[in-house]
């Protein structure tokens, strides 16, 4: 009974260690994280891709307003997984850095400067009384002189590059995948393909145009791109994975 009095004290504390070394709130904000539908993100030779689950809980709800997916800058796309109210947080600070770069240097800001002044923010709040760390996990994808450049962000404020990776609602299952399936020489329709059979391989094994969102950066223009659902319908016929509409409700 001590002992479970003891937890609790920690748990309501943000800023203390329990005596194993633990922050019970960033932990369970890493829980908040996996609560959230998936979102994939894959580095290939000549771009990054990002692929994310836009599941809709009711066919009266916009799937617009449904935001997994952002622009931070030109070159910069954002996925999200967890609370989409702290990610919105997190997309207008990343943003604002973008500008504050661009005006202060003249130069877009590097995909790996703007990780760590948002990690370096997230980490704020796992050290300062008075508040709740961020129940978000954000992919950060971009290009940097010419090179692909995919990071993760964690509640602890940890920054993480990866050549493809996966955050929210059965991550593991999709990580297995993608190491099972990645390859270093994979090319952005590569990419894309690879992404999206690792999002099918959690939904049985197909997706609808209308429940996913998938966008680009490639090393050619250095600019974000957001498929439509045309191109989205496109690359699902193509690799087969296209939803029959005869068993969606």
């Amino acid at each position: 009974m001590q002992g479970q009095n003891q937890q609790q004290a920690y748990d309501r504390g943000i800023t203390i260690f329990s005596p194993d070394g633990r922050l019970y709130q960033v932990e369970y904000a890493r829980e908040a994280v996996k609560r959230g539908t998936a979102s994939i993100g894959v580095r290939t030779n000549n771009g990054v891709v990002l692929a994310v689950d836009k599941r809709i809980r009711s066919p009266l709800m916009e799937r617009d307003s449904v935001e997994k997916i952002h622009k931070a800058d030109d070159h910069i796309g954002i996925a999200s997984a967890g609370h989409v109210a702290d990610a919105r947080q997190l997309i207008d600070f990343a943003r604002q850095r973008a500008q504050v770069n661009q005006l202060r240097y003249g130069e877009p800001i590097g995909v790996e400067t703007l990780t760590k002044e948002v990690t370096d923010y997230i980490q704020q709040y796992t050290q300062v009384g008075g508040a709740r760390p961020f129940g978000v996990a954000l992919i950060i994808a971009g290009i940097a002189n010419g090179e692909p450049k995919l990071y993760e962000t964690d509640p602890s404020g940890t920054p993480y590059e990866w050549k493809a990776l996966a955050v929210g609602a059965d991550r593991n299952d999709i990580r297995q995948y993608l190491e099972d399936n990645y390859a270093d020489d994979i090319d952005l329709d590569g990419g894309v393909r690879l992404a999206l059979e690792a999002l099918a391989s959690v939904n049985d094994d197909e997706l609808s145009p209308e429940g996913i969102g998938v966008a680009t950066i490639d090393t050619e223009t250095e600019r974000f791109h957001e498929l439509t659902d045309e191109e989205k319908t496109d690359y699902l016929t193509e690799f087969e994975l296209l939803a029959d509409e005869s068993d969606e409700e």
